[in-house]
Parts: C-alpha cells; sequence; structure tokens
C-alpha cells in the first residue's frame, strides 16, 4: 500500500452561498463542534476523486473510486482500475487487496494509525483537541472547514482540512511531511442510510498472497 493510501485510509477510518470568510482561530469550542457534526454520522457513503500533488505543485496522481464508513470502526475503499484497490477494516485490522499483484496484505490498527484522517468518519471523535490543535473558518451560512494540525511529533500527516457544505463533508485535503498535498473530493453523498455488515468484508481469490503487518 502506497504511503499516501495508506494515510487516507489508515487516514479516513476517523472520520466529514457565497460571503465572506470568517476566521475563529484554533480553540476546543472549534474541536468540540468538529466532533459534534462526525458523531452524527453513523454512515458515510460517498464516491470521490482522488488527486495527489507533488511539492512542485504538479499533480501525480488522479484516482477515482468509492468509499463507505460505519461506527465502530468499519470502512471499506475502493479505487478503480488501471489502479484497482480494496481496502477494509473492522476497526482492529486493515485488509489490502491489490488484485494486479494477486496480492492481500494484513496491517494491524495501532495508536499511530487510529489518529489518522480516515478514522474521523468511522472510529472515535471525542477530545479531538488532545489529538489536534483545531481551527474553524465559516464561508457564507452553510460552509464551514476546519483544519487540524497534530500535537504529536510523530503524526502521519502535517495538516488535514475538512470542507463541510450544509453539515455534508465534501472535501478532505492532507498535506504531509513531504509537502505532497492529498485531495479527496466527494460527490454522491449518502449520510446516514442502513449499511449492511457485509459491505465490510473482503472476497478475492484462494491463490492470492497473503502478507501479515503486525496483524
Amino acid at each position: 500500500m502506497s504511503r499516501f493510501v495508506f494515510f487516507l485510509i489508515a487516514s479516513l477510518l476517523l472520520t466529514f452561498t457565497a460571503g465572506a470568510a470568517h476566521a475563529e482561530g484554533a480553540s476546543a469550542g472549534a474541536a468540540e463542534e468538529l466532533s459534534s457534526i462526525l458523531r452524527s454520522y453513523e454512515t458515510y457513503q460517498a464516491d470521490f476523486i482522488q488527486i495527489v500533488v507533488g511539492e512542485n505543485g504538479g499533480r501525480v496522481q488522479e484516482t477515482r473510486g468509492s468509499l463507505k464508513a460505519k461506527r465502530p470502526g468499519l470502512f471499506y475503499w475502493e479505487t478503480a482500475a488501471p489502479l484497482s484497490q480494496f481496502i477494509v477494516s473492522d476497526g482492529e485490522t486493515v485488509e489490502v487487496y491489490d488484485p494486479d499483484l494477486e496480492q492481500v496484505t494484513i496491517h494491524k490498527l495501532d495508536d499511530r494509525v487510529q489518529s489518522t484522517p480516515a478514522l474521523l468518519l468511522s472510529g472515535e471523535v471525542d477530545n479531538l483537541d488532545e489529538t489536534y490543535e483545531v481551527s474553524q473558518r465559516r464561508i457564507g451560512e452553510l460552509t464551514r472547514e476546519f483544519t487540524l494540525v497534530p500535537r504529536g511529533a510523530d503524526s502521519l500527516f502535517v495538516s488535514l482540512r475538512l470542507s463541510f457544505f450544509d453539515g455534508e463533508l465534501q472535501e478532505m485535503r492532507m498535506e504531509d511531511s513531504l509537502a505532497q498535498i492529498s485531495i479527496l473530493s466527494f460527490d454522491s453523498i449518502e449520510l446516514n442510510k442502513d449499511v449492511d455488515q457485509s459491505a465490510f468484508t473482503l472476497e478475492y481469490p484462494e491463490e492470492v498472497d497473503v502478507i501479515r503487518d503486525g496483524a
């Protein structure tokens, strides 16, 4: 699994009118407001476009796919060909299936992974201000942006911005320590619609190689 994909998966499990922008700065109040929004997400389903921009501003990668998240801890991610990949988490491990490599890798969700962006959609979101410095910006009546800067030195990312419109997560924008920016834009969003547990299982041929990485 690439470093970027690890960020977003092991990085979306946490985790979702024109006018003048108003910055409110970092505060516990901003963290609690973000927590309140995310706690209301029992399930989150969407299609996405994922764009990776390098340090020089050039586009490194673009992929399309879909994801499903369900509390507590369930997550499904699928990217379309030619970079086909399937990722599923049960809250304790993450399974990554690469059809082209005929390989499945199983990662354990340790404490470091559980403080990543993906867990905002299906993991624990109370006390965000203990892990992140959270600031908020309001744009008109319906758009809000929250920026999370990790307090720990060993975080998997430098900053994460979540953009909401009328309570729906529309975009995640993350910068890593290499100045690489990863943008996830969501479409066809469905909030709090029932998702069967079977949606969070991976099916793959018996002959694929299975590699366990700490799991």
